[in-house]
């Protein structure tokens, strides 16, 4: 399923955004500058930064789109500084997975060393703070430093982890909102603190953010075990083979608990064959279609949580994102 067609309605902010994202700096190291020219070119969906722009211009009475005047500018820097935000994130993953490709191209530390790694994606966590400044909103500061405290604090929780941890649904969730959710909110809400909404409307704005976020997390785990890889961007089989448990293969142990194709995965016996077996154990189960139900549940409280904002086009547009985030295929 192609992104939807109702996007057309920010494609000039997209466009501002990207130019935003990739604003030189005569300061910066030429190392870096090839870098974000890289992370960026390598594609991306651009949700995170389209649920802002969306979000902002639903939210005015009379939104602007010259892209030029100040109203604009904060909702550009502010999807802009979530986009950021998001990259920052995925270089720091690849360096604690090991992950040498990322959508079909070499990651960063591919060919950097891990302190030049490191270093750059701190610069990008840097860069996206300087951006969100940009919005002039503390409260909008506060909702991006709390987002980074929650992503780093979930990413911890994932490594330090005790085994038991690994198979429990609550746990899971509390790791998907860390890891994904956490940055559909900061683009919602905060995009709701610039137009000046009120406490009602904020929280529809976080229900719907939580709620994509997690539904939109529970598809990326299920394809893979089920996509394309060629769509997915890299092997299927990719989390069981870190010995990452996700939603499909909780709901496998829990009607198999003592199923040693799985178990050989948490036991850390992760090799070629021991990650295929489990892999085919799940495929072929009713975890797979358990897992889709879950994200459908899931994605429909992100709509329904939608309903209480106002009607229009941008309403629409977002409606359109959740049930993208439930039919993609990558």
């Amino acid at each position: 399923m192609n992104p939807p067609k109702s996007l057309h309605l920010i494609a000039n902010e997209l466009t501002l955004v990207e130019r935003k994202l990739l604003e030189p700096d005569p300061d910066r190291h030429q190392a870096v500058n090839g870098a974000i020219a890289h992370l960026f070119a390598s594609g991306g969906k651009r949700l995170r930064p389209t649920v802002a722009l969306l979000a902002f211009r639903l939210l005015q009475a009379d939104p602007c789109t010259c892209g030029s005047c100040q109203r604009c500018e904060q909702g550009i820097s502010l999807a802009a500084a979530v986009e950021m935000l998001h990259t920052a994130t995925l270089v720091h993953d690849d360096i604690i997975d090991g992950a040498l490709t990322r959508r079909g191209a070499p990651t960063l530390n591919a060919s950097w060393s891990p302190g030049a790694t490191i270093l750059t994606g701190d610069y990008l966590f840097a860069r996206a703070a300087e951006l969100a400044t940009l919005t002039g909103s503390v409260v909008v500061m506060r909702l991006f430093s709390r987002a980074l405290m929650t992503i780093c604090n979930g990413e911890l929780h994932q490594l330090l982890r005790e085994r038991h941890q690994l198979l429990d649904r609550a746990g899971y969730l509390q790791r998907i909102y860390a890891k994904t959710g956490a940055l559909f909110v900061l683009a919602a809400e905060a995009s709701g603190v610039l137009a000046e909404a009120d406490s009602e409307t904020l929280e529809a704005l976080r229900v719907f953010g939580r709620e994509l976020g997690i539904a939109f997390q529970i598809v990326d785990d299920l394809l893979d075990f089920v996509g394309s890889e060629s769509q997915v961007g890299k092997p299927l089989g990719s989390d069981l083979a870190q010995g990452l448990v996700t939603l499909p293969a909780i709901y496998f142990l829990e009607t198999s608990p003592d199923d040693e194709r799985i178990l050989n995965v948490v036991r850390g016996r992760r090799g070629r064959e021991a990650t295929q077996a489990a892999l085919e154990a799940v495929r072929n189960s009713e975890a797979i279609e358990l897992s889709e139900a879950e994200a459908r549940q899931h994605a429909a409280r992100a709509e329904e949580a939608l309903l209480r904002l106002p009607e229009g086009d941008c309403r629409q547009a977002l409606l359109d994102l959740a049930d993208y985030a439930v039919n993609r295929q990558s």
